[in-house]
């Protein structure tokens, strides 16, 4: 495990980044693909991950082999194989479809903070995770899912909220996910040892 660095997001040599930024200690796992994404701080995805035209929330957690973004094929026209949009490849001086790439861009995926996307799990285009969301293992979403919801299954459908309303409210009022590192280093001991309640409770106000 490197030690993370502030200014340069740690980057194995064999992922596949194309047009992407990242915040603070950042961190990509081995032979994942990022492309047209932004990574707030302290966002991380786990091997293998496949991220596209997402935009991903500081201290999003995103475990391996996921596919987020996942872009679609035109199967609304006659063909939906690349050769329609990847004409280049196929046939001299043809050009690619810059119209259907870009509508491909714009569909924005986009994880809040704090959520922890399970193993394996596929989050479709447009789709919004809230903040502190839960997405289990192997789970399709293919609609929103609310702040600090746990959610499961093909198609994804809620299980339980982690907290009552309340703590989740309050959570999302001290938003400390938008502190700066030294007053996080200063929680970290209440971090590990308070409930969610608990902590709200001492610093909310």
């Amino acid at each position: 495990m490197p030690k993370l660095d502030p200014d340069t997001p740690h980057i194995p040599d064999d992922c596949d980044v194309h047009n992407s930024r990242f915040g603070r200690y950042c961190e990509l796992g081995q032979g994942s693909r990022v492309r047209n994404c932004e990574f707030g701080d302290y966002a991380y995805c786990d091997r293998f991950a496949d991220i596209a035209n997402t935009t991903v929330g500081k201290f999003a957690n995103i475990a391996a082999c996921t596919r987020i973004g996942p872009t679609d094929h035109p199967w609304r026209n006659a063909a939906q194989h690349h050769f329609l949009y990847r004409s280049a490849d196929y046939f001299e001086g043809e050009e690619d479809w810059a119209e259907f790439f870009e509508h491909r861009a714009g569909r924005r995926t986009v994880l809040g903070p704090d959520c922890w996307i399970g193993h394996g799990a596929i989050i479709k285009p447009e789709v919004t995770i809230g903040a502190g969301a839960v997405v289990a293992a192997g789970a399709v979403v293919t609609k929103d899912v609310a702040p600090f919801m746990i959610v499961a299954g093909v198609n994804a459908q809620p299980l339980k909220a982690r907290f009552s309303d309340e703590v989740a409210q309050d959570l999302l009022d001290l938003a400390w996910w938008d502190w700066e590192h030294r007053r996080l280093h200063r929680a970290l001991a209440d971090f590990r040892a308070m409930s969610a309640a608990e902590f709200v409770a001492k610093y909310k106000g």
